[in-house]
């Protein structure tokens, strides 16, 4: 058997465990010496963010398995037994005790030598807690702005929590942002170079599904299809799969073959599907447009700042929804298997609400986030696309109109949508038809 040196093995050893770390403390990441000693350490964080003092110096991580995705505190202890198997230390500002109360009334008397007496000092407490809060402003989903002064050591969830509480909505369903940047609910506000008067933005939760394209034909003809979609969105899922590239946006391009009954052969497989399928998902690292400081035009579409309102939108009790939506869809264009699909795929979340607003986007305002163009080209494309959210009953108040709406007959939405109905429905013309809907809060 061969022989390894020592001297081999502790060279493997050494490039095992890297000489730097980065330490993190907002946006800002400085490399640094990696230093058993926990002193060594604290003086380096206290050198590159002098703003956090030293006794509020805090680090964390959650890099090890025990931390279970959440941001855990490194205690003085423990640092030289886990520094190795780390690439970056958070840098946070730690809570700091605040002075204990004194008791009430006469008993605030401070007894000094010479049996001399003062009364506390409130202000002294004061100083102490301005170091340790900070005071921002939420941006709420409606648009409105609530200040709240929150402890530095506080997780962001806290102000999440606030915000839910103050909306009626479920947490689950927030993104935050600030400084251009998403937000981890799970570190501590103090890990941000977040300053007093600072803005964070709370966002419903993007969600989107089974996007699907048709495509008939009155003959068998080759077809090359693109899809392009805008920075906001990324694929999550291609069927049939094809290589998908990245320039400016991500794209992708499917070569099949229509037949007269409506299936598709892809070229390079040789698969036989009924309609081209993707699926995408919101950046976590695009930056949504701040909420409009007066309502905007439905042909304004963003994936990651999508909205409802109740003049672009209908309401509708949830045990009526199916029917209203097997209407709309065939007034838009939709045959049965698409529509019976389309209902069937979204049914379990609609199910999860009492009441769901929804409403269609115009195609042009589509076209702009996800862009399609097809070889030979079309004589007509529809494309369908549908957003919603569930609307607890106590909120009903605030979508009179969109109630009104929806009693309304469905062929509005032909005219929202910009579908334009007989030539989609003409079997003797090239036709492309595309559903889809995205959720903005399940």
């Amino acid at each position: 058997m061969p022989k390894v040196s020592s001297n081999k093995f502790k060279t493997n050893l050494a490039k095992q465990i890297p000489k730097l770390l980065v330490l993190k403390h907002g946006q800002k990441r400085v490399m640094v010496n990696r230093h058993k000693s926990y002193k060594l350490m604290l003086d380096s964080a206290c050198q590159h963010f002098p703003t956090i003092p030293r006794d509020a110096v805090t680090f964390q991580t959650n890099q090890l398995d025990i931390c279970e995705g959440h941001y855990v505190d490194i205690t003085a202890g423990t640092w030289d037994k886990i520094i190795d198997s780390l690439t970056f230390v958070e840098v946070t500002r730690a809570e700091i005790p605040l002075p204990i109360s004194l008791p009430p009334s006469d008993a605030r008397a401070i007894s000094l030598p010479n049996n001399q007496s003062t009364l506390a000092q409130p202000q002294v407490n004061d100083r102490s807690s301005k170091n340790d809060k900070v005071r921002v402003k939420l941006v709420l989903k409606s648009g409105d702005i609530l200040p709240v002064t929150m402890k530095r050591s506080k997780r962001v969830q806290s102000l999440v929590d606030i915000a839910a509480r103050t909306e009626g909505q479920c947490p689950t369903t927030y993104r935050t942002v600030w400084d251009e940047s998403r937000m981890d609910h799970a570190r501590s506000i103090g890990s941000y170079d977040i300053e007093d008067g600072d803005l964070i933005y709370l966002y419903e939760e993007q969600v989107g599904g089974k996007p699907v394209i048709y495509l008939y034909s009155p003959s068998d003809v080759d077809v090359s299809v693109k899809l392009s979609l805008s920075p906001e969105w990324s694929f999550s899922a291609i069927y049939p799969v094809v290589t998908l590239k990245q320039e400016n946006r991500q794209h992708i391009e499917w070569n099949v073959r229509t037949h007269q009954d409506g299936n598709l052969t892809e070229r390079n497989t040789g698969l036989d599907v009924s309609y081209l399928f993707w699926e995408a998902e919101t950046n976590s690292d695009a930056f949504p447009r701040p909420p409009a400081s007066k309502p905007q035009s439905v042909d304004v579409f963003s994936p990651t700042s999508s909205t409802l309102g109740d003049t672009d939108s209908i309401v509708i009790s949830v045990d009526k929804v199916t029917v209203y939506l097997d209407k709309s869809l065939k007034a838009l264009g939709l045959h049965t298997e698409a529509r019976t699909s389309f209902i069937t795929y979204w049914l379990p979340s609609i199910l999860k609400h009492e009441y769901i607003a929804l409403r269609f986007v115009p195609q042009l305002a589509y076209e702009r986030a996800a862009s399609l163009s097809i070889s030979p080209q079309p004589d007509v494309v529809t494309r369908v696309f549908m957003l919603f959210k569930g609307i607890r009953k106590e909120h009903l108040a605030d979508w009179s109109h969109a109630q009104i709406q929806a009693e309304k007959d469905v062929s509005w939405w032909v005219d929202v949508a910009g579908v334009v109905l007989a030539e989609a429905s003409d079997m003797v013309l090239f036709r492309v038809l595309q559903v889809t809907s995205q959720s903005c809060a399940v």
